[in-house]
């Protein structure tokens, strides 16, 4: 287990960016993930990354827009948003996973153990 904050969440107008942080004491010890859940809807995956930072996994719906990447160094995870979009109005919420392998991503949520508060990220139209 390990304590995620993530931060960066904001109001920021369509078309715009947004970095979101997630940091952990431990988090270089595992396999991080970005989910989010907007009101009324089920958490859905975002984006992962392996232990090592070399792998990546993004949902269609991101892919080419947002970037997930990690500083191992800082035990720190980044999500790099741009083009977003008013659909994307979510809570967003990092996840922390795995351990045993270097370059395994997790799509699922029970793949991770461990979870931030979440941040709020308000795309306006």
């Amino acid at each position: 287990q390990v304590q995620l904050v993530e931060s960066g969440g904001g109001l920021v107008q369509a078309g715009g960016s947004l970095r979101l942080s997630c940091a952990g004491s431990t988090l270089s010890n595992y396999a991080a993930g970005w989910f989010r859940q907007a009101p009324g809807k089920v958490r859905e995956f975002v984006a992962a990354i392996s232990r090592s930072g070399g792998v990546t996994d993004y949902a269609d719906s991101v892919k080419d827009r947002f970037t997930i990447s990690r500083d191992n160094a800082k035990n720190t995870v980044y999500l790099q948003m741009n083009g977003l979009k008013p659909e994307e109005t979510a809570v967003y919420y990092c996840g922390a996973g795995g351990s045993a392998f270097w370059s395994i991503t997790y799509r699922t949520n029970t793949d991770y153990h461990s979870w931030g508060q979440g941040t709020q990220v308000t795309v306006s139209s």
